[in-house]
């Protein structure tokens, strides 16, 4: 180990904030423990991020990797807060420096119709399990719930997220009718665009029976966060909402589903105990509100309804929420209320599942904490990493200066906080090599699987 013996930090979640805050610490000195919930410590890259973005998926599970290889680095698998381990006693008398939490953003956000969850699996999805199903189902070792696509589904959302879950139902549901038709194209071919394949093929959506999934949504095309682009003057929203409908057309045309905009949920249709259809209320915008046109309600009959509305923290026991997300105070280290040594990170304080937000708070929270406390295209996305990375070089020199000036743990609390680390590294079979471990564990890709069938 190359770290100074000052400090030791429990992190929880080595995805993107999680790995993040564990490299800036670790490099300074710091002895760092990461516990994960599954696993190999990917969160949304490997089980929210579609599978048809391998190369960036690996890359960015690369760039995880050497993070948590850092010398000063220990990871902990198969360890989920406040199931296998307690977090009042890790916080309480455990000994940690502090404690990071970067569990993220699991839980689908409820749909709001009286209700509806009740046909959980009976007519409904929600978005979360099944992109987890379609980046893994085709593991010969997968044993997780089963989805059933079909056509003429209903997307309800508005997001990045939702435009997801409508390229997995066309896929799934036009990759099935050419197979009976004698046509196998593979996941990526058709990701490229449907369109462009059916038109080589011969064939339209009717010719292969298929009607297509709707996304329903409460506000316009224009509206849709599609678009990095700012929004602050009237130019900048006029350009931004040029280019969001632009890249609404563009999916449009290449997956062939259908949109409905300006459509909000408002109750169920129940025929037997299956949900086959929902009652939705007709919006209007007014200065960037949703607003209820009076009167005005439809019924949409469908086989299938998923929700795609967003992404929330689970709740841990033992640990303070509000609303959506975790009780922090209302300050720049985003400490949980009620504690002086804990803070939030990532996905855990926005209460979203967005790769980007967390990348940038991981960072900026472990930053702050060093300093105060221990006394939708993937260009795009890069870029943003990598100046993201840049921004911080001077401060970090500054930050670790005032660290090893603050008050060290005893001996005796670092060694007993090591001796159960071990115990539950153990418990997870972790010999303590980190890069074997992922060698051992990383699930069998698609794309191999393919490559290996050409030969």
């Amino acid at each position: 180990m190359e770290h100074t013996g000052h400090h030791f930090v429990a992190i929880f979640g080595g995805a993107v904030a999680g790995s993040e805050a564990a490299y800036q610490m670790a490099k300074r000195g710091f002895r760092i423990v990461v516990f994960d919930q599954n696993m190999l410590p990917y969160g949304k890259i490997e089980d929210g991020l579609p599978k048809w973005h391998d190369k960036l998926r690996d890359k960015e599970e690369e760039k995880i990797n050497e993070k948590l290889s850092h010398p000063n680095v220990q990871f902990v698998p198969n360890v989920r807060l406040g199931e296998n381990i307690d977090f009042q006693d890790v916080v309480n008398n455990w000994g940690f420096s502090a404690v990071l939490l970067a569990t993220g953003a699991w839980k689908d956000r409820p749909l709001p119709v009286d209700g509806i969850d009740h046909y959980v699996n009976k007519g409904l999805y929600y978005q979360n399990p099944l992109v987890y199903w379609f980046n893994h189902y085709h593991e010969p070792s997968y044993s997780g719930p089963q989805f059933q696509i079909v056509d003429d589904a209903i997307v309800i959302g508005g997001g990045l997220a939702s435009l997801d879950v409508v390229k997995i139902i066309m896929i799934e549901t036009v990759q099935v009718a050419l197979k009976e038709r004698g046509h196998e194209i593979d996941m990526f071919t058709l990701d490229r665009s449907i369109s462009k394949v059916l038109d080589e093929l011969g064939y339209t959506l009717k010719d292969l029976g298929l009607k297509g999934c709707t996304l329903f949504y409460r506000r316009r095309d224009i509206d849709m966060p599609l678009s990095p682009l700012p929004a602050e003057t009237k130019e900048q929203l006029a350009k931004a909402q040029l280019v969001r409908k632009k890249i609404m057309d563009n999916f449009l045309k290449k997956y062939l589903f259908r949109f409905e905009p300006c459509w909000s949920p408002t109750d169920i249709i129940v025929i037997g105990d299956r949900l086959q259809g929902i009652v939705f209320q007709k919006t209007k915008i007014e200065n960037g509100k949703v607003l209820t046109v009076e009167g005005e309600q439809k019924e949409f009959m469908s086989p299938l309804v998923i929700s795609s509305i967003g992404s929330l923290p689970e709740k841990i026991p033992g640990i303070p929420d509000k609303g959506a997300t975790f009780a922090v105070n209302e300050d720049e280290y985003c400490r949980l209320e009620g504690y002086e040594n804990v803070f939030a990170l990532g996905n855990a304080v926005t209460g979203r599942g967005n790769i980007k937000e967390s990348m940038i708070h991981g960072k900026k929270i472990a930053l702050d904490v060093m300093e105060h406390h221990l006394n939708w295209q993937e260009e795009d996305y890069e870029n943003w990493l990598r100046g993201s990375e840049n921004q911080i070089e001077q401060q970090v020199f500054d930050i670790a200066d005032h660290i090893l000036g603050k008050q060290n743990l005893l001996p005796e609390t670092i060694s007993s906080i090591q001796e159960k680390i071990s115990e539950l590294q153990g418990v997870a079979g972790y010999s303590g090599n980190f890069k074997q471990w992922v060698d051992e564990n990383l699930p069998e890709r698609l794309e191999d699987q393919l490559e290996n069938s050409t030969e």
